[in-house]
Parts: C-alpha cells; structure tokens; sequence
C-alpha cells in the first residue's frame, strides 16, 4: 500500500497501532496522493464494502488450502478493517479493551450473555 515506506517489516502486533495512526494522517489528505485518502472519501459504506470483498477473498484462500495467499489477504483484511475504523471514529484501543474484556472467558458463554437482538 505504500502507506508505511521507509519503516523496517515488523512482526509484532503493535503494527497494527503503527498502521492506523499511518491511516489517521491520511485522514483530509489529497486522495490524488493517497489511496488511504482516497478510501476515506468515499466514505464508511464504500470502505466497509472494500471491507467485505477482502474477507471473501481471505475465506476464498482459506478453503482452497493456500497459506501464502491468506496471509497477503489477510494483510488487506487487516488493512481495510483499520481504514474503516478511522472512518467510523472507532479506535483500535477501543477495539482491544473489547478483546482484553472477553480474555478468559468461554465464546459460548460470552455469546450467551450478549443483550439479545
């Protein structure tokens, strides 16, 4: 995406914190200039669109057995969902705090006491 040149690889989970505050100083840039600009223009639905086609595709990756391509589409999964989230005003710390809520607690009774829709 070109969105983080000139910083090394990283293979931690803060490149994720790394790549939004990336995204948040694309937030009002010339989409002429930035593709995370551009996305942003568009808007929530546009972006949350682009959101579900990277999904697809990593699903698509995942059932044909092939884990190269579902780590680049999950790269572009990961990507797009940050690019959203700038969008929306949600924050990543917001988005661990739910994470870090849920540790140690069982998926099926988490779901269980979710406020029924």
């Amino acid at each position: 995406f070109g969105i983080m040149s000139g910083e090394p690889a990283a293979s931690d989970a803060l490149v994720l914190d790394r790549l939004f505050a990336t995204i948040q100083s694309r937030v009002g840039a010339d989409p002429s200039t930035s593709w995370t600009a551009k996305l942003l223009s568009k808007g929530p639905e546009y972006i949350a669109k682009k959101v579900g086609e990277e999904a697809v595709e990593t699903v698509i990756e995942a059932t044909a057995g092939r884990p190269e391509t579902i780590k680049t589409e999950s790269a572009d999964l990961l990507y797009h969902l940050l690019v959203l989230w700038a969008a929306t005003g949600v924050k990543p710390e917001d988005v661990w705090g739910v994470l870090q809520a849920r540790e140690g607690t069982s998926g099926i009774a988490e779901k269980a006491g979710r406020p029924k829709e």
